[in-house]
């Protein structure tokens, strides 16, 4: 076995698990589920059948991940975060073919106590605040708080606020990596030749 288990996880037939990763006490890994390789499930952690979980993703204690939620390279879910895949969910009512799905583009952070409403998709490197409800998609280095979540900035690749308007036009360079960011009407974006994580 090429990734480590503790032994109060249950991992069951079928799932593919990349080489270097780790399943943490009291996990539950259905068959149907495919994660990459370095990627850290804590404590308590469920991971659905139809889930897609990229390289080096980090997944927090008591995270939920259900059935049509993909999560791209990199992603960091905050602890006890929640994801969702029926809008209106009834138990007198079934409504697996309702699932909606939910995207996590590579490097995006979900803080802890979040909750990300099914059918979205958060881009890439885009931060979710501790707490905030997300229920409409977001954009790239986009930095988002409250309920519903709304954005009061925006988040370099190396995980600080950057000093521009949320709209608008500017550009700044981040202090620690180097790397400029250029904000225009289109939203932000690293400007080609900077270096990458």
């Amino acid at each position: 076995m090429s990734y480590q288990v503790h032994p109060s996880a249950i991992v069951d037939e079928g799932a593919q698990i990349g080489e270097g990763s780790r399943v943490w006490h009291f996990v539950h890994v259905c068959g149907g589920a495919r994660i990459g390789k370095g990627v850290s499930l804590g404590q308590n952690v469920f991971i659905g059948n139809k889930v897609v979980i990229g390289d080096n993703c980090k997944i927090q204690n008591n995270v939920s991940v259900y059935d049509n939620v993909t999560l791209e390279e990199g992603v960091f879910c905050g602890p006890s975060m929640v994801f969702t895949n029926v809008y209106n969910p009834r138990s007198l009512i079934e409504r697996k073919n309702e699932y909606r799905d939910t995207l996590v583009k590579k490097g995006a952070t979900l803080g802890a106590n979040c909750t990300i409403v099914c059918g979205v998709t958060i881009s890439e490197f885009a931060f979710v605040g501790a707490g905030a409800v997300v229920n409409k998609d977001v954009p790239a280095y986009a930095l988002m708080v409250g309920v519903p979540a709304r954005q009061i900035g925006w988040m370099s690749e190396f995980g600080e606020q950057l000093e521009l308007p949320v709209k608008g036009e500017g550009s700044v360079v981040c202090e620690h990596s180097g790397d400029r960011y250029v904000l225009s009407f289109n939203g932000l974006c690293r400007e080609a030749g900077a270096s990458t994580i």
